[in-house]
């Protein structure tokens, strides 16, 4: 980092970080990252970024994969986000979970980088039948917090705040955000960074909407279930994964362009 900002951006993580959810296939995945190194450039012209987040990935495969190339392209700034996939296995250790993380932390800032993170918000407030898993998101949240105060890290605590459960800030599969939910991750993190223009206008909540009720509500929760929630158990069944011979969008630390 130097007087005017920073020099070299890294990410990693998973299918949030990838992007999936702000873009498509065949125009390619945006994302919080990719608007947050967006952002950086506009004070920082100069800034070179890479992204090694692959979706699907496990924190422990985040370790494994992500961390060596991370360090060797020597970030001033990193940010790292995994997790969420843990906590929808059957069988999930927090403390495990946030140990690959600690590691990761430990690593990237002892090389010196400035090291970024997020809580996950109640998914079960987005997805009601994820309710369940609202005390491991609890859990592991606590932990990732404990972990990156010993190191340092920031955090963007998305998990006090309500305005992040809003369905217009979700995909239609309740598990990715969507554009704007991506836009509001990357002011998230922004605000923790305290980048130039940077503010809570995060964590108010987006103006009132009327939800489906009885019925209707329903009839949505079952198609959810169909058409999502099947298919990501049925990969499950199978031992396979969306990030399956999938490779980093963004490996090389290069300029970027808004």
């Amino acid at each position: 980092m130097t007087d005017t900002g920073y020099l070299r951006y890294v990410a990693l993580g998973d299918s949030q970080t990838e992007g999936l959810g702000d873009g498509d296939e065949a125009r390619g995945w945006r994302g919080w990252a990719d608007r947050l190194a967006e952002q950086l450039a506009r004070d920082s012209p100069g800034l070179l970024y890479a992204n090694l987040a692959v979706r699907g990935r496990l924190a422990g495969q985040v370790h494994a994969e992500q961390l060596a190339p991370a360090l060797a392209l020597k970030p001033d700034l990193a940010t790292v986000v995994a997790g969420l996939n843990d906590v929808l296995r059957p069988r999930f250790d927090p403390d495990e979970v946030a140990g690959h993380l600690e590691a990761m932390f430990a690593a990237l800032t002892a090389q010196g980088a400035r090291v970024a993170t997020v809580t996950f918000p109640d998914i079960g407030r987005i997805a009601p039948l994820a309710r369940p898993l609202a005390p491991r998101v609890l859990a592991f949240n606590a932990r990732l917090r404990e972990a990156a105060r010993r190191h340092g890290v920031i955090v963007a605590d998305s998990e006090p705040h309500a305005a992040v459960t809003d369905p217009r800030l979700w995909s239609a599969d309740r598990l990715h955000a969507s554009p704007r939910g991506h836009a509001l991750i990357a002011a998230a993190v922004a605000h923790a960074l305290a980048l130039p223009g940077s503010d809570d206008g995060w964590t108010r909540p987006l103006p009132a909407a009327a939800a489906p009720t009885g019925l209707r509500a329903v009839g949505a929760e079952l198609r959810w279930a169909g058409t999502f929630l099947g298919p990501w158990l049925l990969r499950r069944v199978r031992g396979r994964s969306s990030g399956d011979g999938r490779q980093a969008k963004r490996p090389l630390l290069l300029p970027v362009a808004e």
